[in-house]
């Protein structure tokens, strides 16, 4: 299997080759999308609510992205790597944006990097991208924004909103974007901005079947999470069950002294 590069996934834009994408924070969980087949591996700042405990992603750094950005590179052979610039990373200037980006390509080693935003950072994509750096956009409910947002809605139902994200879409590709994530945008609006691009692939979450490809954060796909779960989540597995289940008979065998038995000790 042939490394994939943002190359590759206009390629498959162009010949209509549905994408996948998934989101991974550490070498273990790298191995095992990439073993499987994935195209595209996110490191996204959604690290802060998966694995660093926070309620949101503003809390997380550059300095955190990095580091985690290059676990999930050293597990990687085949995929994809995408390094997501964290809240206030980016938005000062370009010159600010093209500096974090460059970290992150330079320490963590990742294929490309991604961050929130449409018109009014395209400036940023078209430096970064001019510098070298392969871009992937994100439009749509945008959790760095949320508070702006008024919380985790779905963006674009209004036809004045719709046709923002259309412009802000067309905007990133001639910018140089070579994707764009849509997060919780109507199926309606999703497919027409898919349609309406002609370089950048579109990646769907909670967008509908119409992108170019689709995105899920990788606790959520194999069911490792409990309590809320947002209604476009499929879970391909019961890890949570299958988890607590194990470690309960490892407490048991523990505590009832079957374990360690003579197969798995020294003589």
């Amino acid at each position: 299997m042939q490394k994939i590069t943002h190359l590759t996934i206009r390629k498959q834009k162009q010949e209509k080759k549905p994408i996948t994408m998934i989101t991974a924070y550490d070498v273990l969980m790298a191995k095992n999308v990439d073993e499987a087949g994935i195209d595209m591996i996110l490191v996204g700042d959604s690290l802060g609510n998966v694995v660093m405990g926070y309620d949101s992603t503003l809390p997380v750094t550059l300095d955190d992205m990095i580091h985690h950005t290059a676990c999930v590179v050293r597990g990687t052979k085949h995929a994809l790597v995408v390094g997501d610039l964290p809240f206030m990373s980016y938005q000062e200037s370009p010159l600010q944006a093209l500096r974090s980006a460059g970290r992150m390509m330079k320490e963590a080693r990742c294929d490309a990097v991604k961050f929130e935003g449409g018109q009014h950072v395209c400036d940023a994509v078209y430096k970064i991208t001019q510098s070298g750096i392969p871009v992937v956009g994100h439009l749509g409910l945008t959790p760095q924004s949320v508070h702006q947002l008024g919380g985790f809605r779905v963006q674009g139902k209004d036809e004045k909103t719709a046709q923002t994200l259309l412009d802000d879409a067309l905007a990133l590709e001639a910018a140089g974007a070579f994707a764009i994530v849509l997060e919780c945008v109507p199926t309606t609006v999703a497919t027409t901005i898919t349609n309406a691009l002609t370089t950048a692939a579109t990646i769907g979450i909670g967008a509908g079947n119409g992108c170019d490809g689709q995105v899920l954060v990788c606790t959520d796909l194999l069911g490792m999470t409990t309590g809320f779960r947002p209604s476009f989540v499929k879970p391909y597995a019961d890890l949570h069950h299958v988890i607590t289940t194990a470690v309960q008979a490892y407490i048991h065998d523990v505590t009832e002294r079957t374990f360690p038995d003579d197969e798995h000790s020294f003589t």
